[in-house]
Parts: C-alpha cells; structure tokens; sequence
C-alpha cells in the first residue's frame, strides 16, 4: 500500500533532488539540516537511508503539519524548527555537530500557487507577500514608502530598469486609491513598463522579486544563514546552496570562493598577515551545477536554479562580517523602515 501524500506535497518538486543527494551522500548516514523545509522534498529522500538524521526548518508556519506527520514517522529521526535563516544559532550552543547544510532558496510552490499569500502576479487577492515570520507586507511597502525608496527597492533588488516610472505611477495611483490587491499592482506595472514581445517574462516578475525580497529580507537573511551555517558544520560537512537569482548567486559565490584554501588573501578588509587562519573552507572549485533538461521539461523553474556547494575545513570558526560589509548595498535597502 502506498503512502498518502498530502496536499502539501502534491504540487511540490524539490530542485535538483538527484543533484543534492549525490553532493551531500546520505547513504554515508550523517545529521542533514534541511533550511528549507516547505514540503518536506529534501527531508523525505534523504529520510530513506537508514542512518542519517534530519533538523527541519522553515520560516513557513503553514508547513508545521506536514513537519508533524515526519515527526510521527520518523521519530527520533527527524525534528522541525519554525525559524528563519537568521536563527539558525538558536539549533545548537555547540558547534561542529551537522554533516550537511542545504538551503533551497527559489520561492516554494506551496507558496506561489497559494493565490491569497499574493505572491503569484495571477492573484487577485490581497497584496501580501510574507513568506513567515515577516513584519510588514508587499501592501504595507507600496502604501506607504517614497517614490525614492520604492525606485531604489525595484532597482536594486528586482534589478529592474523601468524602476524610476514603476515608482512614480504606484505613488501616483495611491494617491487616488489604497492599492490593496495583487492584480492593482499589475495593471499599475503593465502601464509602466513599454512592450517587449522579445522578453518571456512576465512585466510584474522584476517587480514581484523586489517586493517579496525587500518584505522578507531575504538578502540579509541569505547571508547571516550561510555564516551561522558553517558554524555548525563538521570538518568535511557540506553546504549546499540553491540560488535562483543573481543577487544571491553573487552572495554565495563570494562567500565560498573567498574563505576557502584556494584564495590567498580572502578579502580587501583582512590584514594581511596570518591569513591562513582566515580560511572556512577547503578549496573551492566554482563550479556551478545546473539541473538536467528532463527536470527542466517537468519543473520549469529548474531552468534558473545554481547549486554550489563548499566543504568545511578543520580551521576553527569566526565570524564574518566581511560577508556583510561586501554587500552593504543591499541589506542597507532591506534596513529602509516601513
């Protein structure tokens, strides 16, 4: 008799499943930390192999009952946290404890096709955009921030170029009504945006990405994760990290290719001696691994998705605000108060 999925996990596909699990060897057994939950893809196959354990987090309250029923299953072996990223030191005082770490960035199904959390640009239903435990709204931003600010949050964060008039017609449209619902928003970026019949994508995609960052703070959460991350990391554990856009592929990348034994000098702001000791991880070989074109025919958002992953070294662990500092732009923008 087969097992009854849930509902959860009927429109789910986890990104490059077969990929991660070549990377990170579960058959090797091993603590796994699965940062992003959602509906339980990761967790479930890695579950299969008999001596291997698995912390479950998400920042998605909606996923808990799914997480329950692992729980139920998989006693002893499996154990679900509601945090975020940013919160992954609450997991443990020690460190050195997890064999592998897998963040799976892109937005989760459950999420998107969930047309009242006002993620999908086909939704007529309220402007929301909270992926969970998030303290303002997509509703709350275009309401109540400066033209200033909205052009700087579509511009840098969407990496939109028609950011300046997107800017000025939601003020503009405000003026006359609240915009309160997903499809305000569209019609206001349709009329921003000139035709190009030459682009795939929707009009609203750059601007959606910039919002649902911006709300979720999902930069500054990116790179406080991957630090704290490591931290728990044995020596030889794994990392693994699927981006979706540039902006985090940029993070990661630094990140990994910046503190492993391959790079002299990790960055500009070290001193210049003893920076041998200022090394995370063994050396990185950048190479960027991308999914299959049959996984791309049955889950399309595959097509964008990188996964990179580092090894841990037995260096004893520091904190880096480097990370930070080298991205200042962007989690300065994600500070701007609603």
């Amino acid at each position: 008799m087969k097992t009854q999925k849930s509902s959860l996990e009927f429109y789910h596909f986890p990104v490059m499943l077969s990929e991660v699990l070549k990377v990170s060897s579960p058959d090797k057994g091993g603590l796994f930390i699965d940062c992003t939950f959602g509906a339980g893809g990761y967790s479930k196959a890695i579950l299969k192999f008999p001596n291997t354990k698995v912390i479950g987090i998400d920042r998605d309250k909606t996923v808990v009952p799914l997480a329950k029923s692992f729980e139920n299953k998989f006693q002893n072996r499996f154990e679900f946290l509601n945090l975020k990223f940013s919160e992954l030191d609450k997991l443990s005082e020690n460190n050195n404890f997890a064999d592998n770490i897998i963040f799976d960035l892109g937005l989760s199904s459950i999420q998107l096709n969930n047309l009242k959390r006002g993620f999908s640009f086909k939704s007529k239903e309220k402007l929301d955009m909270k992926m969970g435990l998030s303290d303002i709204s997509a509703q709350d931003v275009v309401n109540k921030l400066s033209e200033t600010k909205l052009k700087l949050i579509i511009k840098t964060l969407g990496e939109e170029k028609e950011a300046s008039k997107i800017a000025k017609n939601i003020v503009l449209a405000r003026a006359e009504k609240k915009i309160t619902k997903v499809d305000q928003l569209v019609r206001i970026i349709e009329k921003s945006k000139k035709k190009n019949y030459s682009v795939k994508i929707d009009p609203s995609t750059k601007t959606f990405q910039a919002l649902r960052i911006f709300v979720n703070k999902e930069i500054t959460e990116l790179i406080n994760g991957i630090i704290k991350a490591t931290k728990l990391l044995k020596p030889g554990g794994k990392i693994l990290v699927i981006s979706f856009h540039s902006i985090e592929d940029k993070i990661v990348k630094y990140f990994f290719n910046n503190f492993s034994s391959n790079k002299s000098k990790p960055s500009r702001y070290f001193p210049e001696d003893n920076n041998e000791n200022l090394i995370l991880f063994e050396k990185y070989s950048n190479k960027i691994i991308t999914a299959s074109e049959s996984e791309i025919k049955k889950n399309k958002p595959s097509r964008s998705a990188k996964l990179r992953f580092a090894v841990r070294n037995k260096n004893e662990f520091f904190f880096t605000d480097n990370l930070l500092k080298k991205f200042k732009k962007y989690t300065d923008i994600e500070a701007i108060n609603v």
